[in-house]
């Protein structure tokens, strides 16, 4: 009888085989940016070398397609776990579904009384389960070689070991990026197991219900959940409970999103003066000890100018129209019933959780710290950073010169990824273990010479709070309801 393979080995075939085909028509752009880049005929070859100027544009060329694939085969690409070996520790746990349904009570009702003028008056948001999420404790694994494996023990062993190896009490709850509907922690463990070996603590990294299958306010809960599994852990948890003055909630891209969401919901909470009843208790819920976002995705409508100005310089595809994603139809996309966006419904495009530039204050959050590129997303970031400091929050910002969306986990060899790294992993150590000297600090870091230059926040961004809500409400093709008042941010 004919040998079968092993299902996974066909299934790995099979996904290589579409990676191989999908990436077959992008080799000619990749030569005339090659040659391009030799005969210094580019903007990007003054900035750029050579290798990190293709993998740019190989990426760009990729993702900018005029026939996207269906959403689920998009997705399937991306969640392909490719194990674990070399220097890191990975503990794959899940928390339990409390008895109660009040975390997400509470969640809901910060979630109604954020939303202003900025959602339809009778849009009522989803009421997502409760559900077991699931998480990867990282650390890093010092005496291991790139060969190895983790070894044949249970996953709380896997933990103790892991601890065994941590200098400092740095706990990061991470949120990987991917737009909301692709990635995974396993996808992210190169970046994780960075952060863990830079501050010597550990990465508690949650595998958040992704859309289209899962829509706002999803992935939220599940950061809530997470947050609170951390502080208050439930029966059966392989860790101790971790003070939130040892936490930062971290991420990139959409993961960066999603740290500032909970932050912003968090804050929200305590603005009601709410507490969660939490597996029989009444819980806190308190402020964790800063947030560090990287290249954070914070317009979800992507209305904002550089959207389009800064493309040259990123890989993300340019906003395509939101009443015509162009998408071709699967299992799951359209959704039922019909939305314009992969994330939210109609009715909430616009709420401050989804918008976070739209949100009216960041007063009393902790220290943050936002690093971006010349990338599609840096008029939003900017425009961040300009709120927080008038709102009184300590914030340290790192813009990189000619840097494209998350350079870092991407340009590995690039010494700006280096630099960004230790940048992050410093703010993240420095907010657990002594916050009150953290000082708000605004620097571009130049291409090439790695040059270090202070820039004053009052330049960061040329917007009013008027021309973000007219971006956004033009982007979504809505009239405000307020057309001659100023916004209220």
């Amino acid at each position: 009888m004919a040998e079968h393979k092993p299902r996974s080995a066909t299934k790995a075939a099979k996904a290589h085989l579409e990676l191989v085909w999908t990436v077959l028509p992008q080799i000619p752009s990749v030569i005339r940016v090659v040659l391009l880049h030799i005969l210094k005929m580019s903007e990007p070859s003054r900035y750029l070398e050579l290798r990190d100027n293709v993998i740019i544009s190989f990426l760009r060329s990729l993702l900018d397609q005029p026939k996207p694939q269906p959403i689920s085969k998009t997705q399937r690409m991306t969640l392909q776990d490719p194990g674990i070996k070399g220097r890191i520790w990975v503990s794959k746990v899940s928390s339990q579904v409390p008895p109660e349904t009040s975390v997400r009570d509470v969640l809901l009702a910060a979630i109604d009384s954020s939303k202003g003028q900025f959602v339809i008056a009778d849009g009522i948001c989803r009421v997502p389960d409760i559900i077991s999420v699931e998480a990867e404790w990282t650390g890093y694994r010092a005496a291991a070689k790139r060969s190895s494996e983790l070894p044949a023990i249970s996953e709380e062993d896997k933990y103790a070991e892991m601890m065994k190896e941590c200098s400092s009490d740095v706990t990061i709850l991470y949120f990987h990026g991917g737009a909301y509907y692709l990635m995974d922690p396993s996808s992210h463990r190169p970046t994780t197991k960075k952060l863990a070996k830079l501050t010597g603590g550990r990465v508690y990294s949650v595998r958040y219900r992704l859309a289209p299958q899962h829509p706002f306010p999803s992935a939220l809960l599940d950061a809530l959940v997470s947050y609170l599994t951390l502080l208050y852990p439930p029966p059966g948890s392989v860790h101790p409970a971790v003070d939130a003055s040892n936490i930062v909630f971290s991420g990139d891209s959409a993961g960066g999103h999603l740290s500032l969401c909970l932050l912003q919901a968090v804050l929200e909470i305590r603005r009601r003066g709410h507490s969660v009843i939490w597996f029989g208790q009444e819980r806190a819920v308190p402020l964790p000890a800063g947030v560090a976002a990287n290249s954070p995705w914070l317009d979800i409508v992507q209305s904002m100018p550089s959207w389009h100005s800064n493309h040259k310089w990123d890989y993300l595809p340019r906003p395509r129209d939101l009443a015509d994603l162009q998408q071709p139809e699967d299992a799951i996309w359209p959704a039922q019933p019909p939305r314009k966006h992969l994330f939210i419904d109609d009715d909430f495009l616009l709420h401050p959780f989804a918008c976070l530039h739209l949100n009216a204050s960041w007063e009393d959050a902790p220290p943050i710290y936002v690093c971006c590129g010349w990338e599609c997303l840096a008029d939003e970031d900017k425009w961040l950073v300009s709120k927080l400091v008038k709102d009184g929050v300590a914030v340290v910002f790192e813009e990189y010169e000619a840097m494209p969306h998350v350079f870092a986990a991407i340009l590995d060899k690039a010494p700006q990824s280096a630099r960004c790294f230790d940048g992050w992993a410093r703010f993240i150590s420095q907010a657990c273990k002594s916050p009150q000297d953290i000082q708000s600090s605004f620097t571009t870091i130049k291409a090439k010479t790695m040059k270090e230059v202070d820039i004053s926040v009052k330049n960061l961004s040329p917007f009013t709070e008027e021309d973000l809500r007219k971006f956004a409400y033009d982007r979504i093709g809505r009239k405000s309801s307020f057309p001659n008042t100023p916004a209220k941010l």
